[in-house]
């Protein structure tokens, strides 16, 4: 279940494959696009995954919730232990466990067993007893329910093999926000031990599938947290993050046919930006916020257009005969990395941002889809099939340098987390629909495992994305 590269179904009538998926409009088309049925023989046909998707219509309901579970090992990871913060046992949130449990997801820390450690941001530490169990760094806070109802957060952060303070952190929140804030918290004590601003205080969005309703979540960083932005009985895909982290633009298939909508997190309201004749899909976002640049096929074939978001005025920034799709800005906003068959199999593209000669950038395999160039400018992921399979990959724009870092079959959709330290995919593991996050080089992976249903479509927000 590629993000673009499904079986279409066509207008009208039933593909004989998947009896019980609704006739009209495509569930999954190729390049983000709806293919009319004079173009059938020219798409390609994915059977193996589009069963897939028909197996899973079948599932149950999807949850809101997610549970981690990390595995792999790192090649060097900073033993850290959370000792439980004073006062959050009579919280409705266990801060320590969700700022492990956020170190612990980035693959640069192990978390060491801190359970029953009596230790706060006033404590003086032990610190033979810490090194004995091998820490390096020590965290230890408070939590404390004040007369408004708001709870004063209180943490410090010591250097166990130099047996010295690093800093302190505050901050005071109402009971529903101490989720975040334990997310905040986790971003300054990365920051403090790597030099790194930490991203688990962002937020992600993504779509489910339960029965015959779709779903647009906005969720925290590690899927917990989830909001319904939006519900419908028609398909929706391509969720997409305005840089401010205020908007998402996405896919609706509400009218019958694809068009592109700019949706506000905070007040739910929505206009429509790009809802021209034929298909259009696939919206990114230029850096400034101010257009995007999205699939139309409004002239025939599907090529790149770029559509001011004030004005909805289009103009064309692909020509070639093949289908061009999948747009997404380059770190600088200079380029735009797409997907296009032109030279005979999906490979990826990258061209000046205003539109020009286009050079190949993927050689490896026959078939490479979903780019997604992380925010630092140096890693570029996306999709290879791999004899039949669809694992993620990662390039190192400055060298070539490519490496599988899935072991998954049905990877789809990678983004990178603001920071360029990690990355979220949609793939299946275990026969079971999941959000994975991944560090760039493979090692350490997580699984956001849903309780049933289709999760798919995942994009993570920016720094600006944050509650």
């Amino acid at each position: 279940m590629s993000r673009f590269f499904g079986l279409p179904l066509g207008f009208s009538g039933q593909n004989p494959l998947c009896a019980g998926v609704r006739s009209g409009v495509v569930e999954k088309t190729i390049f983000q696009g709806l293919i009319p049925v004079q173009m059938f023989r020219f798409v390609f046909r994915l059977v193996f995954r589009f069963v897939m998707v028909c197996l899973l219509v079948l599932a149950g309901p999807v949850m809101a919730q997610f549970r981690v579970e990390v595995t792999g090992v790192g090649m060097t990871q900073m033993p850290v232990a959370i000792a439980p913060f004073k006062g959050e046992a009579a919280a409705p949130q266990k801060l320590a466990a969700i700022v492990q449990a956020d170190l612990e997801r980035s693959g640069q820390f192990k978390g060491l067993d801190a359970s029953g450690s009596a230790i706060d941001e006033l404590s003086r530490p032990d610190w033979s007893a810490w090194r004995q169990r091998s820490a390096d760094a020590l965290v230890g806070g408070s939590v404390t329910r004040l007369a408004d109802g708001r709870y004063d957060i209180r943490a410090r952060l010591w250097d166990v093999v130099k047996g010295q303070e690093k800093g302190e952190f505050r901050d005071t929140v109402p009971a529903g926000d101490l989720r975040q804030a334990s997310h905040r918290l986790a971003d300054w004590v990365y920051q403090q031990l790597t030099g790194t601003p930490g991203a688990f205080a962002t937020r992600i969005a993504y779509v489910t599938k339960a029965g015959g309703r779709y779903t647009l979540w906005v969720a925290d960083s590690d899927g917990e947290g989830a909001q319904a932005a939006l519900a419908s009985s028609e398909p929706i895909i391509s969720p997409s993050w305005s840089p401010n982290g205020n908007q998402l633009a996405y896919v609706s298939f509400e009218s019958r046919k694809p068009v592109v909508y700019v949706h506000e997190i905070a007040s739910g309201r929505r206009r429509v930006v790009a809802n021209f004749r034929g298909s259009n899909s696939a919206p990114a976002w230029s850096p400034d916020g101010r257009s995007i640049v999205a699939t139309l096929s409004r002239d025939g074939g599907s090529q790149l257009f770029r559509v001011d978001i004030g004005s909805g005025e289009a103009r064309r920034l692909t020509t070639s005969a093949g289908i061009d799709t999948e747009p997404a800005f380059s770190a600088d906003g200079t380029a735009v990395f797409f997907v296009s068959d032109r030279g005979g199999s999906p490979q990826i593209y990258r061209m000046p941002a205003q539109g020009g000669p286009a050079e190949r950038v993927t050689f490896n395999g026959s078939y490479n889809i979903s780019p997604a160039p992380s925010p630092d400018g140096r890693w570029l992921a996306y999709v290879s099939r791999v004899g039949g399979q669809f694992k993620l990959h990662v390039m190192e724009l400055a060298s070539g340098q490519v490496s599988a870092i899935t072991d998954t079959a049905a990877d789809e959709r990678p983004s990178f987390a603001p920071n360029s330290r990690l990355i979220v995919y949609a793939t299946l593991a275990q026969g079971r629909e999941a959000l994975m996050t991944s560090t760039v080089d493979g090692r350490i992976k997580a699984r956001l495992a849903g309780q049933g249903g289709d999760i798919r479509e995942p994009d993570w927000g920016p720094m600006s994305a944050r509650p």
